[in-house]
C-alpha cells in the first residue's frame, strides 16, 4: 500500500528552519551534528501526536536556547503557538552568571514551569528529554562516572535530582509510551 498524502508544509519548513540554524554545529561531546537532537526529539513527540505545530515546536525547540534564532522570528515564521512552545522549551540565561553557577537554578525554574504547562508543552518537553536521556543511557554504559565530566555540573546526584523531578513535572503523560521509555531510563541510570 502506498503512503497516504499528508499536508508536511509547516513541517518540512520548521524542519528547513531548524537544519539551517544548528548548521555547523556538534552536539557537546558527541561528534555529530546538533541537527540530530531535534529531529530525534521531533521523531518521539510523533510516537504522541500527529499535530503538525508540535512536531515543528519540537524540531524548533533548541534555536532560541542554542542558536542566534529569537522568540520573535519564531513567531513570524511559524506563529504563536509554535514562537509559545519553543518559548517554554528555551531556559534563560543569567547575565553575568556562569551556566555552572546557575544550573540548579535554571533547573528548578524551568522544572516548576514545566509542572503547570500545558499538555502540548509537556509533550515537547518529553521529546526533548527522552532524547537526552537516551543519549545519557548510552553514553553511561561505556563511560560510568566519567560521563558526568561531559557537563557543566559534574555532580552525579544534581542529575539524578533533575530527571527523577522531571519524570514527576511529566507524569500527565504516564500512559504514552515514550514516558514510560524515559521512566525506565531514568530508573535504569540512577539506580
Amino acid at each position: 500500500m502506498a503512503n497516504q498524502p499528508l499536508n508536511t508544509e509547516l513541517l518540512d519548513r520548521a524542519i528547513v528552519f531548524a537544519v539551517q540554524a544548528h548548521a555547523g554545529t556538534e552536539r557537546r561531546g558527541k561528534g555529530y551534528p546538533y541537527i540530530i537532537h531535534p529531529l530525534e526529539a521531533m521523531e518521539i513527540v510523533a510516537t504522541m501526536t500527529t499535530d503538525q505545530e508540535l512536531l515543528a515546536a519540537a524540531v524548533l525547540h533548541d534555536t532560541v536556547e542554542d542558536t542566534d534564532v529569537t522568540v520573535e522570528q519564531i513567531r513570524a515564521e511559524f506563529g504563536e503557538r509554535i514562537a509559545s512552545l519553543v518559548a517554554d522549551e528555551s531556559e534563560e540565561r543569567l547575565e553575568g552568571v556562569s551556566e555552572e553557577e546557575s544550573w540548579f537554578d535554571r533547573k528548578q525554574a524551568a522544572i516548576a514551569h514545566l509542572a503547570t504547562a500545558s499538555h502540548d508543552a509537556k509533550i515537547v518537553a518529553l521529546g526533548d528529554k527522552l532524547s537526552n536521556m537516551r543519549a545519557i543511557a548510552r553514553d553511561y554504559v561505556v563511560q560510568k562516572n566519567s560521563l558526568w565530566n561531559l557537563f557543566h555540573v559534574k555532580d552525579r546526584k544534581y542529575h539524578e535530582w533533575h530527571y527523577r523531578s522531571l519524570v514527576a513535572a511529566l507524569r500527565e503523560l504516564e500512559d504514552t509510551f515514550a514516558y514510560k521509555e524515559f521512566e525506565q531510563l531514568v530508573n535504569q541510570v540512577f539506580s
